[in-house]
């Protein structure tokens, strides 16, 4: 199986494992409590009524955990054949108990879920201090952050649970635009890319107009608009963990078969390779071509032109501005050569 073919299995499961994630968290909200602590205006107690756990992302662990442990099978199964010494075949082999493997996994998880946690938090306070601060009443509001329930599929749709926070307070800017006949709002609306087009119209109407949009049109864009944002989020979370996990469990996997003696780290370099995106990283492609010919040795990080140290795309230690989006991939060399001949020496000893 190909790198490509790894991100093309595993990346579409991780969008739909935090899907599932947060359709349990839905599904679970009991609506009458949240409103009960609005009305108090406990904002604290309606946050914690949704329940949005750590434990409620098992799924999203589990999905991870399998593209971690394929990566690393696969890293092992790709290199070629050696012969030992003593005649017999050098077996590479990736272990999933390896104490390493283990540690960057549990680590990669448990930071993602305290980041979607910790965030989904915030979101949901903007959310709630949002809605009642327009006058709204207890119930509108928390039916604007929970969704609600569809007569046809059973579901709570539309919402802002499982969204960031910086996500929530563009959407409720845009619901206060719509609402309130803001035509610059109106107009900052019509450029947001997950929109529902289907309503393009009825708000170049208002703009003209310079009338406010319908209270119930409103309601429908504004879902629209929250569940293709819960789509984006599911699949940018997907690109970055399925390609953090990937990168990290190879490089893990090559420093197994040094640990057991197989290769050498002298003997392998590495090599950025730019994605070649619609939106490339100018850094990165001023590495990759620094890089291109002797790469760099395994133990040795790649250095951006702002100075940032990379292991390899998508290193969980750097920066968001180096890894957000970023499609870059990496090669390995192994010099077999030179492996061949310490191993003749060996064997001529």
């Amino acid at each position: 199986m190909t790198f490509d073919e790894l991100l093309e299995r595993y990346e579409p499961r991780l969008a739909a494992a935090f899907r599932e994630c947060i359709e349990a968290i839905k599904s679970g909200i009991v609506l009458k409590t949240v409103v009960e602590r609005l009305e108090r205006g406990d904002i604290y107690g309606a946050v914690q009524a949704i329940q949005f756990e750590p434990e409620a992302f098992a799924a999203l662990e589990l999905a991870l955990q399998e593209a971690f442990n394929a990566g690393g099978v696969n890293m092992v199964e790709s290199l070629p054949k050696l012969i030992a010494p003593d005649g017999t075949r050098v077996l590479f082999q990736f272990g999933v108990r390896n104490l390493e493997a283990e540690a960057l996994l549990r680590s990669q998880s448990s930071q993602l879920v305290t980041r979607i946690t910790e965030d989904q938090r915030e979101a949901l306070r903007i959310a709630f201090e949002s809605g009642l601060s327009r006058g709204q009443n207890p119930t509108a509001t928390a039916l604007e952050v929970v969704g609600r329930i569809s007569r046809v599929t059973g579901r709570r749709e539309g919402g802002l649970i499982g969204l960031t926070s910086r996500q929530v307070e563009f959407i409720s800017r845009a619901r206060e635009s719509l609402l309130a006949g803001d035509v610059e709002g109106m107009r900052r609306y019509l450029d947001m890319k997950t929109r529902d087009r289907r309503y393009d119209r009825t708000v170049a109407k208002a703009i003209r107009e310079g009338k406010p949009v319908p209270a119930d049109m409103v309601a429908k864009m504004i879902g629209r608009l929250s569940d293709r944002n819960l789509l984006l989020r599911g699949q940018t979370i997907a690109l970055e963990e399925t390609r953090t996990a990937l990168f990290s469990v190879r490089d893990n996997a090559i420093r197994q078969q040094i640990q057991a003696g197989k290769i050498m780290a002298q003997e392998v370099t590495k090599h950025w390779l730019h994605s070649g995106s619609e939106h490339p990283r100018l850094q990165h492609i001023e590495m990759a071509a620094r890089y291109k010919a002797e790469g760099v040795p395994l133990d040795q990080p790649f250095i951006a032109a702002d100075g940032t140290a990379l292991m390899h795309p998508h290193d969980p230690k750097a920066p968001a501005r180096h890894k957000i989006g970023c499609r870059c991939r990496m090669s390995y060399e192994i010099d077999y050569i030179a492996a061949g001949l310490r191993r003749y020496r060996a064997r001529a000893a």
